[in-house]
């Protein structure tokens, strides 16, 4: 082999090795910020009393949008456990973006709703609205029938019939802690330069669900399931919770989020044909809003717990996350001016920069990584030395962050209160780097070829409903 050639090979090598060693840092710092961040807002909300504040003060009524597609299994449970949540005022707009299935037919069944003549409060873009329908039962529930458009556009029609200030954007497949819209309020009463906030996902497979209520959690029986747990609490307990303690949040999540309406239609609501729409719209309110006002803020806080339904087949969770990646490949993309830009403060100089380059681009690095080391090795290009070096900055620093990840959830809101499920958990933390994390990250590389070759669909996600899951 040329010398070039080989010089190129190890070249490559070292850059990969930096490149892990620089994530590894970056992720050790957002620990570290997301654990002050988490002990100090945990001693704030100790004394605070939520029912007294909203009896207090002047609460802003929240209107829920339900965007709903194909969510035969698991509707019922989820509006039930919508109608059930706490909070001065609220409504809930189940939006039925052309359900192919028997969605419509379940609202029918068992909320008594019946058609009604609307006029929307606003104009957003969106495919017709067929028809909407409000409960005898429950006033406060409407159900708006429409011709599919896509997730983003039947959140636009929702938001056009939804009367209130604020607007929480719920999953179908998704269900919110009672006292969740009181927590996730909270910051656009304390704050009004606050113009959205993200809550915690937790996953719901394996818990105990009555009457649309997680009533006791467990872990489900299925590693693939439990990988995911170990996911979750890495992304919201460090990774955003860093982020948050930045002003650098790029996402809040699209299974609960909650915004004022009056920003929502300022920037002419979800963008239509968004692959990721969620990541889209947030990068897109840190651009108008700061442009306004510098001290506009996008916020993430740990304790508006949503539990929700996670793909229980390799088949599902490879369609979800060549979805995701699409997504942060086209949000970075739309908006790829904020890079490096010191006008938007840490989210041009950090924020930015840190999900072009790890999240965007990691998986080219890492998958690409892995095939060079395998080649270096075998050609003997690499001594042991560099070998150990590699592996162990590329596999144990996921191991480490997966277990301070289940650590700070010990610490901190200790949801998994079973020994035996703790020790199931660092097990997961530590298995899931074997393999998982590495499958992950090829289906992630795949989504990058595929759009850049055009391909900006996704498959669809199997959904058993809250009764089935395991």
């Amino acid at each position: 082999m040329p010398n070039i050639i080989k010089n190129i090979i190890l070249s490559y090598n070292y850059l990969v090795l930096l490149y892990f060693l620089a994530i590894c840092t970056i992720y050790l710092l957002l620990n570290i910020l997301s654990f002050r961040n988490i002990l100090r807002y945990n001693k704030k909300i100790h004394f605070i009393d939520l029912n007294r504040i909203f009896r207090l003060k002047n609460y802003k009524p929240i209107s829920i949008i339900v965007p709903t597609y194909n969510e035969e299994m698991g509707i019922v449970e989820s509006v039930k456990s919508l109608l059930q949540l706490e909070y001065p005022d609220f409504q809930v707009v189940v939006v039925n973006d052309g359900s192919q299935d028997n969605t419509l037919d379940k609202l029918f069944t068992n909320f008594g709703i019946r058609q009604v003549s609307f006029t929307p409060f606003y104009k957003l873009p969106s495919k017709p609205i067929g028809a909407i329908y409000i409960s005898r039962d429950f006033p406060n529930l409407i159900v708006v029938d429409k011709e599919n458009g896509g997730k983003a556009d039947a959140i636009n029609a929702g938001i056009n019939i939804a009367k209130n200030p604020l607007i929480a954007v719920v999953d179908a497949d998704s269900l919110l802690e009672r006292d969740c819209l009181l927590k996730i309020a909270r910051p656009f009463m304390e704050d009004d330069n606050v113009v959205a906030v993200g809550g915690t996902i937790r996953i719901a497979n394996g818990c105990e669900i009555i009457q649309g209520h997680v009533a006791k959690v467990k872990l489900s029986h299925s590693w693939l399931v439990r990988f995911q747990v170990i996911e979750y609490l890495r992304a919201f307990l460090f990774g955003r919770n860093g982020l948050d303690a930045l002003n650098s949040i790029l996402i809040v999540s699209g299974a609960f989020s909650c915004f004022q309406r009056d920003a929502l239609v300022k920037i002419g609501g979800y963008k239509v044909g968004s692959v990721g729409e969620d990541m889209e719209i947030i990068i897109r309110m840190h651009k108008v809003f700061r442009k306004e006002n510098p001290k506009t803020k996008i916020t993430f806080i740990p304790d508006p717990v949503c539990w929700t339904e996670v793909p229980a087949t390799l088949k599902s969770l490879k369609s979800q996350r060549v979805r995701w990646q699409k997504g942060t490949i086209d949000g970075i993309r739309l908006h790829k001016d904020i890079f490096l830009n010191s006008k938007y403060g840490w989210l041009g100089l950090l924020g930015f920069p840190y999900y072009t380059l790890f999240e965007m681009l990691g998986p080219v690095v890492e998958i690409s990584g892995y095939i060079v080391f395998i080649i270096s090795f075998f050609l003997n290009l690499i001594s042991p030395l560099f070998a150990v070096a590699f592996l162990t900055v590329a596999i144990l620093y996921g191991v480490v962050l997966s277990i301070l990840s289940v650590i700070l959830e010990e610490i901190s809101f200790k949801r998994y209160a079973k020994l035996g499920d703790l020790i199931t958990l660092f097990a997961a933390a530590f298995i899931e780097n074997f393999g998982y994390r590495q499958l992950v990250s090829w289906w992630r590389f795949l989504a990058i070829v595929e759009y850049v070759a055009g391909k900006r669909q996704w498959g669809d996600i199997e959904k058993k409903g809250f009764s089935h899951n395991n």
